[in-house]
């Protein structure tokens, strides 16, 4: 679903944002994609994160329906969510079904609880809230219970219910469990932190999942929000133009997505503005490894 800039420009009229915007909202270049190694399967560098963000009622969704069209219209398609984020898969659902675009997502959700028949229990309530047959893949959120969950999730991406299996979390103190987990079970994707300030991933999982073939999806980009304090009334420096980059949360985005091992990064948002900003780090050039120690001096100056 490429728009041209035409319709670029409409759609950020019909948001009130003024045409003397920055250019990378209405950018049409082709996003960033990167191979899952397990098929083969290319998915945009670029998705969405829904916690907290989606977590609204019915009346108070249009800033949710115009993210996930803002997502979709600069090529993203990765969502993830979880039974932990409250009315998100639901709003995900419904949202996504209205608009008609609910097939076009890779839909990434997660079981959260203990015990064989309740993760089932969970996981077919997921399926129902995200309007699905076919979940392109499902995590087990913060490794609860994930001996038990993994048998379900082998026979389910046998039955073609799921395509991928996960496993995530968002602490840097669960690395190295994670590690320890990928060295022996075949898995397809890891969802972890990993940030310009945050970069635990970088001592030993980051290169080890590369080495098993394991899809990367990131959390925590922005440090929960925190790396934005780092910048207040600063601008971004002059020699961030080497690798495209005109604003903060491409900055920090483009730098996680430097590194090859990383498949898809997963910013939260519930502001459509945000989420082309966002998408705008997957296009163009990336920072090579002497423009990241740049950035990684920068922000600890």
């Amino acid at each position: 679903m490429k728009m041209t800039r035409r319709e670029n420009l409409k759609l950020l009229g019909a948001m009130g944002v003024s045409s003397l915007a920055p250019s990378w909202l209405a950018f049409e270049d082709a996003i960033i994609k990167r191979r899952i190694p397990s098929t083969g399967e290319m998915l945009p560098s670029i998705g969405l994160g829904t916690w907290k963000t989606f977590d609204v009622g019915p009346k108070e969704r249009e800033p949710q329906k115009n993210v996930l069209i803002n997502l979709l219209a600069k090529q993203g398609t990765a969502v993830d969510t979880s039974p932990m984020y409250g009315q998100a898969e639901e709003v995900i659902g419904d949202v996504s079904n209205a608009l008609g675009n609910n097939k076009q997502l890779f839909l990434a959700t997660k079981v959260w609880t203990t015990g064989r028949e309740a993760g089932v229990a969970q996981m077919n309530k997921s399926f129902s809230l995200l309007k699905r047959k076919q979940i392109e893949l499902m995590q087990v959120h913060n490794l609860v219970d994930w001996k038990t969950h993994y048998k379900t999730l082998q026979q389910w991406k046998e039955e073609g219910k799921i395509k991928y299996i996960g496993i995530t979390h968002y602490v840097n103190s669960a690395h190295d469990e994670i590690a320890d987990i990928i060295k022996t079970t075949p898995m397809d994707f890891v969802q972890i932190n990993y940030s310009l300030t945050a970069r635990n991933l970088e001592k030993k999982l980051l290169r080890f999942a590369e080495e098993k073939k394991v899809a990367l999806m990131i959390n925590q980009p922005f440090n929960g929000g925190n790396i934005f304090d780092l910048v207040r009334n600063k601008t971004v420096p002059a020699w961030a133009a080497e690798f495209d980059c005109t604003s903060w949360p491409q900055f920090f985005l483009k730098y996680i997505l430097a590194d090859p091992a990383v498949t898809c990064i997963i910013p939260g948002t519930s502001n459509p503005i945000h989420m082309l900003e966002n998408s705008a780090a997957g296009i163009g050039k990336l920072p090579n490894e002497k423009q990241r120690q740049r950035m990684i001096q920068f922000i600890e100056a």
